[in-house]
């Protein structure tokens, strides 16, 4: 998982091997996908990507952790780690990108400081805010 940071979410969702999901998926904290899926991701906080799941998605994260494979556009605000055996045909947009030796990277790749953001006007976050389930924000 990303940089053994204090502090992280919790798993709250998983879709494992043989599961396979199309559509938009949204979700808080940590999720970890080891299955298909096709479509969306959105999140402000960390997706894990495992050995043997196939994505081909526009993705808008936090933090993305790769260990599987992936097709399509990332939008991560805080940090990318592309682990050993990753394949990623994919267009990269991330302040921070880590990558194992033995992850294969095929795609466009922006990175630095201002970078993680989706096009479009600059008061326009990559990652939409998601309605929380605690509209009072106690929690």
């Amino acid at each position: 998982m990303i940089g053994g940071k204090k502090g992280r979410g919790t798993l709250n969702g998983f879709l494992d091997r043989g599961a396979r999901f199309e559509g938009t998926l949204f979700f808080e904290d940590t999720f970890r996908i080891d299955g298909v899926l096709k479509g969306k991701v959105v999140t402000k906080n960390e997706l894990i990507i495992g050995d043997g799941a196939a994505i081909d998605a526009e993705i808008h994260v936090g933090r993305l952790s790769v260990s599987g494979t992936v097709k399509g556009v990332i939008y991560a605000r805080e940090r990318v780690e592309v682990h050993a055996g990753a394949r990623l045909h994919a267009e990269i947009h991330t302040p921070s990108l880590f990558v194992e030796d033995g992850a294969v990277i095929l795609g466009p790749v922006e990175t630095g400081p201002q970078v993680g953001r989706a096009p479009g006007a600059a008061s326009d976050p990559a990652i939409p805010v998601v309605p929380s389930s605690n509209p009072a924000g106690k929690g």
